[in-house]
């Protein structure tokens, strides 16, 4: 018992200093478990085998292919921009928006989500993104306790009553807690930000690495561009692009083909970019994207019987694009780019050139370059990332790699919706004869086969592996304090102390124990911790468990006093330009009213 007490409180202190990652001190605390015999191999591993954290990895796979698709920024920014300019609604709107989304996509991904559409907003309306951020941060949390997959500790709570002969929780049975969570949140936070934060300095939240569609409107590609659809009528079908040479034939410059196939009413459609390679044969429902001048692509236009489409928005799916600057020393320096035969040797174009702070894209081919010329340069991911590692002619200014998985693929989105609807179907409804953690590998997959990634390797970093390692790591920590009787003596020394005063007073206790350890480490680690002393408790006493085992979930979620006893509260840290006495403010204040109202609400069901 000794050995277990100190691994323990070593295992705290080092993840309150946080001068070692939490799941390198959770698996060391696990091997030292089984190097002094507390644990056995196979008690110490059955925590990467449990269902519990299977579905946290297909859970994050879910919630990446929700991103990735766009689908959770359409909804958010429409129902975000129904506030106009009234900081009330602005702030109702965003807490409940993420409550909504972080009821299904983990509490981490919802604030990567909203954060820069709240910086966004903020900036638009010339609001302070200060007062905004940590309100987002906390409704994340809340909004986890809506259902059963929203937050970690649920799911931790659930697998404990089944192992204990109990029903687990079904999909919805927090829902009515989580609306009274999100309740007292909004009526205490939209005062205490008002008070603490409203003097915030604002952060302005910008990356020094250009997006896509900045480098788009900086370069002004929009300019004398056309989008065009090559029908059954059209004279050029069959044709191949050198053929047709549009370039010494009309002076226009092809940026792109694109082909969107549509399925089922245009539900289901997947997009195709190609470069204009000299052999590619122009194909009935091709999408040309011309750049010119406008007198020479309306005559291309006339004379080759295609038909110009109404929207040419520059997208960016399968192809995009990155800055290079000429050094000094290159062998590009006094070629012109026809010279240079790029896309022949890379397979990519040089569609801009940034010289003196002026912008050339007129007459490209006999441009000729000079030593810290930026070159606009657009190909397909992997051709961008070939020319990202040949450093000695050229420097590329951002990271092609890293931009090419931010890609939103945001034709897939109604797909993404489908998937992620069945997947909740199948977990709200018993007669469904699927488990859960079935329901939620099959939905990731499904993301992976339905192309809601651009690779297999996306959606694989999409899992938050530190936090499945700690949690796997730190299950096993419940083995050792029942195999050691830490768990007996903690809970009937709660029973003692506070049970023989009231259940209500034990049933405080729970969630007070577990919402000041929280404080120091992870909510998750909590939840594994507390719950078989909560259960240990209840059934000492001959208490309904099940408000005991809520009591946990909801001291180890609705902790919001600290900057790093939730990853969302860490990560608007910065962007907030908070102090660790920004969350004491708003934060202790919250997290003492809720536990108030919390530990009253459960007690009914005592």
């Amino acid at each position: 018992m000794i050995a277990t007490i100190i691994v323990l409180s070593l295992t705290i202190i080092l993840f309150v200093s946080g001068k070692v990652r939490a799941d390198v001190v959770a698996l060391g605390a696990l091997i030292i478990m089984m190097l002094l015999g507390v644990l056995t191999p196979t008690e110490a591993l059955e925590g990467f085998s449990n269902p519990v954290i299977v579905m946290m990895v297909g859970l994050f796979v879910v919630g990446g292919a929700i991103l990735q698709t766009g689908l959770a920024k359409v909804v958010s920014q429409r129902i975000v921009s129904l506030a106009g300019g009234n900081d009330t609604l602005l702030f109702l709107l965003v807490v409940l928006v993420t409550a909504g989304i972080g009821a299904f996509v983990s509490n981490t991904g919802t604030v990567a989500l909203m954060m820069p559409i709240v910086v966004s907003l903020a900036t638009q309306n010339r609001r302070n993104a200060s007062q905004l951020l940590m309100p987002l941060a906390f409704a994340s949390s809340m909004g986890g306790m809506l259902t059963l997959i929203g937050t970690p500790p649920n799911l931790v709570i659930h697998e404990t009553l089944r192992e204990y002969g109990h029903n687990g929780l079904k999909f919805f049975s927090l829902f009515p807690y989580g609306l009274i969570c999100i309740a007292v949140g909004v009526l205490v936070m939209l005062p205490l930000s008002n008070l603490f934060l409203k003097k915030k300095q604002k952060n302005s939240g910008k990356s020094n690495t250009k997006s896509l569609d900045q480098l788009a409107q900086e370069y002004n590609l929009a300019n004398n561009m056309r989008a065009c659809l090559v029908t059954k009528d059209s004279n050029i079908v069959g044709q191949t692009v050198a053929g047709l040479n549009l370039r010494a034939n009309y002076g226009i410059t092809i940026l792109e083909i694109r082909h969107d196939s549509k399925k089922h009413g245009g539900i289901f459609h997947n997009v195709s970019q190609f470069l204009p390679t000299p052999q590619r044969l122009f194909a009935v429902g091709d999408i040309l994207y011309l750049q010119g001048h406008s007198e020479q692509l309306a005559q291309f236009i006339k004379l080759s019987g295609v038909e110009e489409q109404k929207s040419a928005d520059i997208e960016f799916y399968d192809l995009g694009m990155a800055e290079m600057v000429v050094m000094p020393e290159s062998k590009l320096v006094s070629q012109t780019i026809r010279d240079l035969r790029f896309r022949e040797t890379y397979n990519i174009n040089i569609i801009g050139i940034k010289r003196k702070g002026e912008y050339i894209s007129d007459n490209l081919p006999d441009t000729r370059l000079y030593a810290g010329d930026v070159l606009l340069v657009q190909g397909k991911w992997e051709n961008l990332n070939i020319i990202d590692n040949e450093e000695d002619e050229w420097v590329v200014l951002g990271q092609p790699k890293e931009m090419s998985e931010r890609v939103t693929l945001d034709y897939k989105s109604p797909l993404a919706a489908i998937i992620m609807l069945l997947m909740i179907v199948t977990m709200m409804f018993d007669f469904i004869p699927v488990a859960p953690v079935t329901a939620v590998m099959a939905a990731a997959l499904l993301m992976v086969i339905c192309g809601c990634f651009r690779s297999i390797s996306v959606a694989y970093k999409t899992i938050n592996w530190e936090s499945i390692m700690l949690i796997a790591a730190m299950m096993p920590m419940a083995t050792a304090l029942e195999k050691t009787g830490i768990s007996s003596m903690i809970s009937h020394s709660l029973v003692e102390t506070l049970g023989t005063i009231s259940p209500l007073m034990l049933l405080a206790g729970i969630y007070f124990t577990t919402s000041i350890l929280t404080m120091f480490i992870s909510n998750t680690a909590t939840a594994v911790l507390m719950a078989p002393i909560a259960y240990s408790a209840a059934s000492e006493t001959g208490i309904n468990p099940y408000p005991m085992l809520f009591a946990v979930t909801f001291g180890a979620s609705m902790c919001f006093a600290s900057p790093f006893s939730t990853p969302p509260n860490a990560l608007v840290m910065h962007a907030g330009n908070y102090t660790f006495s920004d969350y004491v403010k708003v934060g202790l204040p919250l997290q003492l009213i809720m536990g108030v109202v919390m530990v009253v609400v459960l007690s009914f069901s005592l």
